[in-house]
């Protein structure tokens, strides 16, 4: 048996997984990016609150004061909700200014954002970014590790650089001769950085020093039994103990999306938009 190329090895707090428990390398905007987006999208709402008062006002000229405030307030709160939240539904998850950056809003398992998301952010940007200037959401994104800011946590989202886009790794096959043993081990997840190395480690051995190699294996499976219960049968090669750890993780996580998918049908009603 020889292990692929680009295997994942494990899963971090970081990695997204598909229907399939692949894992997705998404990596989150940086606060700058995000705010550079920031930045274009308060231009265009500028340019579009301005038109759409103008109009407004047209509408306010023979009212009474306490009317004409609240259409103008109504008129003001829609551009600042409406034009987020109808580019997100539309686009599912991209405004002018992510576009212009190369960004997209995501839901936290990795797919597409609805309505009932564009609407959560939208609503929760108009009290931290507008009324606030801004700094909850600054402040909330320095202390999240994918840059979120509070909408994003209500939602339920996080936003993602799409230009540079996310590398599905290739799966590695179970060992037959370890299937009966992998299934029924006690596997407890892996330290995210023994899970990047080994990720690193699998496309690269192809190409290593035989000897070099071997240690390396060597290294990595002393790391990896710790987390191993019971340890596998004697006498079988590291390498093959990783790949048979990584398949049944997969398997695992797998099953995993599968049961929160359908408990998410049973108890969320499907969006309308």
């Amino acid at each position: 048996m020889s292990l692929q190329p680009g295997a994942t090895l494990g899963l971090t707090a970081d990695d997204l997984v598909t229907g399939e428990a692949v894992a997705l390398d998404l990596p989150a905007a940086s606060l700058g990016m995000r705010m550079l987006s920031g930045l274009i999208d308060l231009f265009v709402l500028q340019m579009l609150a301005s038109v759409v008062l103008t109009v407004a006002s047209m509408f306010v000229l023979r009212a009474d004061d306490a009317v004409a405030a609240g259409i103008m307030l109504l008129a003001t709160v829609a551009v600042l909700v409406g034009y987020p939240v109808t580019l997100e539904t539309l686009t599912r998850g991209r405004t002018i200014g992510k576009l212009a950056t190369g960004l997209r809003t995501l839901r936290d398992d990795g797919g597409p954002i609805t309505f009932r998301h564009a609407l959560t952010r939208g609503l929760i940007g108009v009290v931290e970014v507008y009324i606030f200037a801004g700094m909850p959401a600054v402040v909330a994104a320095v202390i999240n590790p994918r840059t979120k800011r509070m909408g994003d946590m209500a939602a339920g989202t996080f936003v993602v650089r799409e230009r540079g886009r996310g590398r599905r790794t290739s799966l590695v096959p179970m060992p037959p001769y370890l299937a009966a043993w992998a299934t029924t081990a006690d596997i407890a997840p892996l330290p995210d950085d023994l899970a990047a190395a080994l990720r690193s480690f699998l496309p690269a051995a192809f190409q290593m020093d035989p000897v070099a190699r071997e240690q390396q294996a060597r290294e990595l499976y002393d790391e990896v039994r710790r987390y191993l219960s019971p340890e596998p049968p004697p006498g079988v090669h590291p390498e093959y103990v990783m790949a048979a750890v990584v398949a049944e993780r997969r398997r695992r996580d797998h099953g995993r999306l599968l049961a929160e998918a359908a408990l998410r049908d049973r108890l969320t009603p499907p969006d309308r938009l």
